[in-house]
């Protein structure tokens, strides 16, 4: 692994360099400053790291809202036949800087359930995350109570991290190796870098341990047990099913399918659902296994906590705080799987 020294301006070059060749995203304020949100840059435009997360998460980048899925049209030599079209895929390389550890480690969580998705792992494939380790917690941020750290690395091309007056790059993939080289400055921070890293990562806090992970302990958990709790509906009772938290999360992916289609053409386009909304699980016989807002604020903590690790092991939460911060009732994540854990 290779480890650069950055100046502020070389910081500046990287981006502008970049921008020569490939789209480059940021978090950067808007609305009178307070809108802090992910924008293309343009030349002049620098990101603006603020502490914490951006309102949305980078995935908005790798499953796009909609997405579509095929393209049809009617046959001229047989109308009652469809021509199908797959959609063009980007091979361009997209670029989103200013990553926090949550929203890359989110990256790895995604590729779970959706490793044989074509167009996930296109997206993926063509898209670079060069991250900034944070420096300070938001009071809604908790990644170290989900196996993460403020200073992780995982998911990431290249994760940069400042120290004092200058910063260190840590250069982590191939594609990590391109930016670096596109970006033509930096120099090699020299053998005590990494040991600095170290001591910066032991400063930051600490993972959890495998004692103390809550994945394993939950899936240890009796499924029934943690289904009947009777704290459920104590949880359920302010939820307004707004959605909101779904939409923010960065491993919420739930999905839904749609033909659009006017005159003889068409397209198939997959776009973002909730599962806290009542229609999701509604049954074309008028059934609804999910009727009630308390099964669904059930599911939602449940698939998080406890199926998502049954099935692929860790839980599913990066701890970013998205849904604690724009919850407009309140409810938090943390009580719920503090409450889980105690049964």
């Amino acid at each position: 692994m290779k480890i650069l020294k950055l100046e502020k301006s070389d910081l500046d070059k990287w981006l502008a360099e970049w921008m020569k060749s490939s789209p480059v995203y940021a978090p950067v304020q808007s609305g009178f400053g307070s809108f802090y949100d992910w924008a293309r840059l343009e030349q002049g435009r620098m990101p603006e790291l603020l502490p914490g997360v951006p309102k949305s998460s980078i995935k908005t980048f790798l499953f796009p809202q909609p997405e579509t899925l095929e393209e049809f049209s009617a046959d001229p030599a047989d109308p009652s036949a469809f021509i199908l079209k797959a959609p063009k895929t980007a091979e361009q390389l997209t670029i989103i800087a200013g990553v926090r550890p949550c929203d890359a480690r989110s990256v790895s969580l995604n590729a779970l359930p959706y490793a044989k998705d074509p167009y996930y792992s296109n997206r993926l494939r063509n898209t670079a995350l060069v991250g900034f380790t944070c420096e300070t917690q938001c009071s809604t941020c908790f990644c170290t109570r989900t196996g993460g750290l403020p200073t992780g690395t995982e998911g990431l091309d290249i994760a940069i991290t400042r120290m004092d007056n200058t910063f260190l790059a840590e250069i982590l993939t191939q594609k990590g190796e391109l930016l670096a080289e596109a970006g033509r400055t930096g120099t090699d921070a020299g053998g005590d870098a990494l040991s600095r890293l170290e001591q910066s990562r032991k400063n930051s806090g600490s993972p959890v341990s495998s004692a103390d992970d809550p994945a394993p302990i939950l899936r240890e958990k009796d499924l029934m047990a943690l289904y009947q709790a009777p704290f459920w509906q104590e949880i359920a009772e302010p939820c307004l099913n707004c959605g909101a938290c779904t939409f923010l999360c960065p491993t919420c992916y739930c999905f839904d399918i749609q033909d659009e289609v006017i005159r003889d053409r068409g397209r198939r386009i997959r776009y973002w659902d909730s599962c806290m909304f009542p229609l999701f699980t509604l049954h074309a016989s008028g059934h609804n296994p999910r009727g009630l807002k308390l099964q669904r604020v059930r599911n939602r903590f449940m698939h998080k906590l406890k199926y998502f690790p049954e099935r692929f092991g860790p839980i599913s939460c990066v701890g970013c705080g998205r849904c604690i911060r724009e919850c407009p009732v309140n409810i938090d994540i943390r009580e719920v799987y503090t409450d889980l854990l105690a049964i």
